[in-house]
Order: C-alpha cells, then structure tokens, then sequence
C-alpha cells in the first residue's frame, strides 16, 4: 500500500490535516512543539467517481477504492539531522514513506505560535531542506567509507557506487535535495539503495486560512512556495486544514456545497490524495461484478499478468487473457451484455499495457 508521510515544521497545521484527511480526531493537536510523539497513521481510500456508477451496473452495493496510509510524523526543528529534538525518530518514519507531503503554514494567527516566530514559507522549506540534506549527507559519507577500499583494489561494483557517491555528495554538501542530481538509469538505481529522504518525491501543502483559501494568487507565501514546487518539478496543493478538518461531519454534497460557496471547486483532501497518486507515477484498474467493485492499484505501464498479480499471484501464474473494456463504453453501454454485443469487450495477452479505469476480468487457470 502507498505510504505518504505528513511533514513539517512545529505547529503548522500537520495533524490537523492528518484528521482531516483520514476522516478521524483522535490524533493529538495542541499548540506546543512535539504534540506529536509517535507517528500517527490512518488508511485513506482513494477518491474514485467511477465506483458508484459501475456498481450500479452490475447491482452490487459492496465498492472497495483503493487506499493510501497516510502518517502523520513528529514536527521538525532546526538540528534533527543531529537528533535535535525529536529529529531521529522524524527521520526514521520518513524513511518508512513512499512521498513525502510537505505542510508549510501561509496563515496569520498570533493564538498559534510559529516555532520560529513569524511566518516565513521559504524559510520554512529551507528548513526541512537543510534537515534532510544533512541527514542523508550522513549516510552517503557512511556508504563511501565502505566501498572505497573496493573501488581502489579495482571492483566493478564498488567503482560504480563510488561514482555515485561522488555525484550525490557535492550537491547534499550544498543542501540540495539528491533528486535534482543527473543520473542515468543504472546510477539511479544504484541511489535507490540509499533510501535517500532527498529522493522521495515531495507534495507541498499549502496551509491557508479559511478567508484566503478562495483566493490563493493573493497569499504572498503560497506563491513563494508554488516557485520552490515548480523549480523541483513537484506538485503544490493549497488547503485549508482546520476548514477541511471541521467540514469531515457533513455530508459530502453539503460538504460540496460549503467549499463552492467560497469559490473552490474541489476538496483540498481529496487533491491530495490523488496528487499522492500522481507523483509515485500510480493508477487504478477495475474489476465489477455482483460481489463487488474494486478499484487496484498498480504503477503505470504495467502489463495485464503483473494487473493479475496485483490481485492474487495466482491469477498472474495461471494467465491466459483479459477481457477488458474501458469505463466510458460500459458505462454508454449500460450492462456487460450491451457493451459485449456493441463489440466493446476486447481480449488482450499478458504483455497489453494497463490503462487508468480499464474494467478488468482475468481469464486463468491453475
């Protein structure tokens, strides 16, 4: 499952958002640095229109989305690549996650204290930048003091992972995240071995108030961190915490409602969520039937056998086609038996490439 760690500084909102994004409040908030001692987790479904609709086709009322963990992990402070505060045991649940999303505060309110004293987006970032860089600065000094009597004695492996080395070490020295470092293929996967806090793809939450949420181009520290967003390549989602926290007793149309009367189309929950997808480069296929419909999830480009595998490796051993057909043409259709006289069931082999919302059945034998 896709884990994705809550993160950030001290009191900016983090578990707040955990509550509001896993749907609960038995998470501690309280306005005082390391309120979070433990990592507190939830599984999230996945947001997914298409469920419903399908369920209804095929007359079932059981739907299963896919799912996210989400962990919300002990607040940061200047020092934690040294155990500063609670900074080992930060480092550690970082370590456990697939992405990181970064909670960085854009709203005023002197009832809140900022760990460092005003708000400051940019400063803020550098912060847990620096952090991390450091940290993992740590483990690839470690990793060259090992390898580099194998790379002078000639060994392949350990040239390799010293060129690597030599590569990440520069720009961690620098506090820049080991990410924006140049590397093929093969010296990827060679990083990959490190488990880098500077490789995870980041999501950068935008924490806002409820009067500037409608309205994010005018919040100063939302754009500062869209700029840090784009020049990494990564996502930047704007969010109201508490809003989102407090609207988790209503009813999803009321909920709707409530977020349109402010001018925001969507959830900032649920933008969330799906950005989490997109940034691990993830996507859903189907299955429907009268026990249930599901929703699976799988990398992108992945084949029909590996699709199978997803849900029993069984499936996977004993493939011999898939019968797939695309959500729009069953939902036009209206039932299986429509969209298979209109020829829009289709068999494919195990090598077809997976696509977002095929309607799977797998055809195999054991």
């Amino acid at each position: 499952m896709l884990r994705a760690g809550i993160v950030g500084l001290p009191n900016i909102g983090k578990t707040t958002l955990f509550n509001a994004v896993t749907a609960q409040s038995s998470a501690v908030i309280a306005n005082y640095a390391f309120s979070t001692s433990k990592p507190n987790v939830g599984v999230v479904t996945v947001p997914d229109e298409r469920l419903a609709p399908i369920a209804e086709i095929v007359k079932t009322k059981v739907i299963v989305p896919a799912s996210v963990e989400f962990v919300d992990i002990a607040g940061l402070v200047r020092g934690s690549s040294k155990g500063e505060g609670l900074g080992n045991q930060f480092l550690a649940s970082i370590r456990e996650t697939d992405t990181m999303i970064q909670v960085v505060r854009c709203f005023e309110d002197e009832n809140i204290v900022h760990v460092d004293g005003a708000i400051d987006a940019r400063r803020d970032i550098e912060t847990i930048q620096i952090e991390l860089a450091l940290a993992d600065l740590g483990t690839v000094e470690r990793r060259r003091e090992r390898v580099q009597k194998g790379a002078k004695g000639g060994e392949k492996v350990a040239r390799a992972e010293l060129e690597v080395l030599d590569k990440l070490q520069p720009a961690l020295e620098e506090f820049q995240p080991a990410k924006r470092v140049s590397l093929n293929d093969d010296e990827r996967a060679i990083a990959r071995n490190y488990f880098l806090l500077t490789m995870k793809p980041t999501i950068y939450a935008a924490n806002v108030n409820e009067a500037t949420l409608g309205a994010p181009n005018d919040n100063e520290h939302v754009q500062v961190i869209r700029e840090v967003a784009a020049s990494e390549g990564s996502e930047c989602i704007v969010i109201c915490a508490q809003l989102e926290a407090d609207l988790v007793g209503l009813a999803p149309e009321e909920r709707r409602e409530y977020l349109e009367s402010l001018g925001v189309r969507s959830s900032g929950v649920d933008q969330l969520i799906k950005s989490a997808y997109r940034v691990l480069g993830l996507m859903s296929f189907l299955t429907a039937g009268e026990k249930e419909v599901r929703a699976w999830t799988i990398p992108q480009g992945s084949r029909a056998q590996d699709a199978a595998g997803a849900i029993h490796s069984d499936i996977a051993r004993g493939f011999i086609r898939a019968e797939i057909v695309s959500y729009d043409d069953l939902l036009g259709a209206g039932s299986y038996a429509t969209a298979r006289e209109r020829g829009l069931l289709r068999l494919e082999g195990k090598d077809y490439i997976m696509q977002e919302g095929d309607i799977v059945n797998f055809r195999f034998n054991v």
